[in-house]
């Protein structure tokens, strides 16, 4: 019927190539068109104005001979102004765009390592799409976007990349537990020294109590009693001292079996000992 009536429906997003006895006439616009077929007016086909994506794979190697596969995903569309163009003088755009991708990315990635193409994916992308640019738009295309969406090493590369990156987080990791370690002995170690240095310092200030206690004694029973010497107050303070130890050590059940000389001779001695320690303690600390 459209035939019959010389009009012909265009879709939205769509253009229209008429032709006059297989010449070029127009591009028709999208809507209720007027064809007169009576004098060879006909559409020869349409083109749509969408954006399109293609997405390409490419094969290539890198500076340091691996191989990898290189993802690039174009957008383009037809480009109204010359839609005529893009109709008569590509018969293949989607392997014209192909071949330009293929060119630039096996011009460029091989110029780099495969740590480099991670890297600088982005400068590849912008070369291909000024170069596909710069091609297309004489056919009547506009690419508006490249991306590279993927690039995939051979599996034993990936395998062996991803041991590499395993180890490193493990040497580091090891290197985080021993200087943790280090850390936590050389605290322990400061605790330990700062506890001896105040269990020495209370020994030390004990002794001294004790030595001031002792003087205090011997001083008060020689004033009070008097043809009393020193040492006989001493003797009497040990034996006093010898015997509460006897008999706390007798009192506890659970007390660690000590084996001391016993006797009045014995004791003599030890407070001979304890006498001439007490005296020396007091020189050194005057």
């Amino acid at each position: 019927m459209g035939n019959l009536l010389c009009c012909v429906l265009v879709k939205q997003s769509d253009v229209a190539i008429m032709e006059r006895f297989g010449k070029f006439q127009k591009v028709l616009n999208p809507g209720l068109q007027f064809v007169p077929w009576v004098i060879g007016d006909y559409v020869a086909g349409q083109l749509t104005l969408r954006l399109q994506q293609l997405d390409v794979q490419c094969e290539t190697k890198t500076k340091d001979n691996v191989f990898v596969t290189v993802v690039a995903s174009i957008q383009y569309r037809v480009l109204v102004d010359k839609a005529s163009d893009a109709f008569y003088r590509l018969s293949n755009p989607t392997s014209q765009i192909k071949a330009y991708v293929f060119d630039v990315i096996r011009a460029c990635v091989p110029k780099l390592n495969l740590d480099d193409v991670f890297e600088q994916k982005n400068e590849i992308a912008k070369s291909v799409e000024e170069e596909l640019d710069k091609a297309m738009t004489a056919y009547g295309y506009e690419i508006l976007q490249t991306l590279i969406i993927d690039i995939e090493p051979d599996q034993q590369v990936k395998r062996a990349m991803n041991e590499i990156n395993a180890a490193a987080r493990m040497r580091v990791a090891a290197n985080e537990k021993a200087e943790a370690e280090k850390i936590i002995q050389i605290k322990r170690a400061e605790g330990e020294a700062e506890s001896k240095y105040l269990s020495g310092l209370g020994i030390a200030r004990q002794r001294q109590a004790i030595v001031d206690g002792l003087r205090d004694s011997v001083l008060g029973f020689a004033g009070n009693v008097p043809g009393t010497s020193a040492k006989d107050v001493l003797d009497m303070v040990m034996m006093t001292q010898y015997f509460d130890t006897m008999r706390d050590i007798g009192a506890h059940s659970k007390s660690s079996s000590v084996f001391i000389p016993h006797g009045p001779g014995a004791v003599a001695d030890v407070a001979t000992q304890i006498r001439n320690g007490l005296l020396q303690a007091h020189q050194t600390n005057p």
